[in-house]
């Protein structure tokens, strides 16, 4: 029996982990799964609506680190984490994706001698001026098993000298949530309630620091976005961090004077997913969604210079634009226009049973 500590920082590790956990609470024999929940990122309600939507149930630990400066918040959690692995010994950790905490985390295992599996490992953007690309590095270099989502990832860590005993290509875990969780989020009202049922419709997702935090930038992607509603009307979830963004650069104005971006709270997992599973159109500066649309066959504009995922440009539905206000109106326009590609590229499996592979090679390394 393997005693497995998973954990989560930030709501897109929710929906790696959600599935994992799913998959060792069938196998009860093999795996006991314990949830530890950082609190990196933390809003009461919306984490529990995710918990909720994912069926996570609550997390038997929970760091409750909060917002800080990068270094503060790493050194929080590492400093937190230590008691609770010195208080488990699990046999293993697994980390996701490319958050704080997935390198603290992995960070205190290591300096304990506890394994570390990483889920989603080789993701490169080759932009080192996100925080994100310095943690999937440095997470890559010093875990045990690394799971990738796709060849090319395999392929990086390759390249960067990583063995390749330690690398088993799994597929993409995100993929395992959507899979599940589209015929339940079949029964959200939220198009209904946005009286989007008999129109078409893009999505907006914007976030990152490098777009909302400058205020060119910020203001290159609303000129864009003030000419695509023109077209069709723009849906946007408001991040809380973009919200403050807006007041701080006097944006509001200009926004209410867009009648087509209309703005809305935050959605839980289920409601997000209705929503932009319906939308002819998403544009986002998020990494999991370059990858949903992609296996829903839904145009994708990545407001961002590079990705983490060329995959879903090479055999899906993204085009990476930056935030130039041309070319984001020309690929949105591009997409519009263009008839929906109803032979849909689906990377190698991105099949909806990426955690079952996990947890086979958790297995077999157990026995190696």
């Amino acid at each position: 029996m393997l005693k497995v500590l998973n954990v989560v920082g930030a709501r897109p590790n929710f929906m790696k982990v959600a599935p994992i956990m799913e998959a060792m609470k069938r196998r009860t024999t093999q795996f006991t799964p314990l949830l530890v929940h950082t609190g990196q990122h933390y809003d009461k309600s919306m984490s529990a609506a995710f918990f909720r939507d994912l069926g996570l149930g609550e997390p038997e630990v929970h760091l409750e680190v909060g917002s800080a400066s990068h270094a503060r918040q790493t050194a929080a959690v590492m400093e937190r984490f230590e008691p609770v692995l010195l208080r488990e010994q699990p046999d293993w950790v697994l980390v996701v994706g490319d958050v704080n905490s997935t390198l603290a985390c992995a960070l205190v295992c290591v300096k304990i001698g506890i394994k570390v599996g990483h889920v989603e490992a080789g993701l490169r953007s080759r932009d080192r001026s996100m925080p994100e690309e310095i943690n999937r590095l440095l997470t890559d270099q010093i875990a045990d098993l690394l799971f990738t989502p796709s060849e090319d990832a395999s392929e990086n860590l390759l390249s960067e000298g990583i063995p390749k005993e330690r690398i088993r290509f799994v597929g993409n875990i995100m993929i395992d949530s959507l899979r599940k969780n589209l015929q339940r989020a079949a029964a959200s009202t939220i198009r209904e309630d946005l009286a989007l049922n008999t129109e078409r419709y893009a999505v907006l997702t914007l976030h990152r620091p490098s777009n909302v935090d400058d205020p060119e930038t910020f203001s290159r992607i609303l000129s864009a976005l003030e000419k695509i509603a023109v077209r069709v009307p723009v849906i946007f979830p408001i991040h809380p961090r973009t919200r403050k963004m807006i007041a701080e650069f006097g944006l509001e104005a200009r926004l209410r004077a867009a009648e087509k971006v209309r703005m809305i709270e935050p959605l839980g997992y289920l409601d997000f997913l209705k929503l932009y599973s319906g939308a002819c159109l998403v544009l986002t500066d998020s990494g999991g969604i370059q990858e949903e649309t992609t296996v829903l066959g839904i145009p994708c504009v990545t407001l961002r210079e590079t990705t983490e995922r060329p995959i879903t440009v090479t055999m899906g539905t993204n085009t990476v634009v930056g935030s130039n206000t041309e070319k984001i109106i020309q690929a949105a326009l591009t997409a519009l226009t263009s008839p929906q590609n109803k032979h849909l590229n689906i990377p190698p499996l991105w099949d909806g049973r990426t955690a079952e592979r996990i947890l086979d090679a958790l297995i077999e390394y157990r026995v190696q």
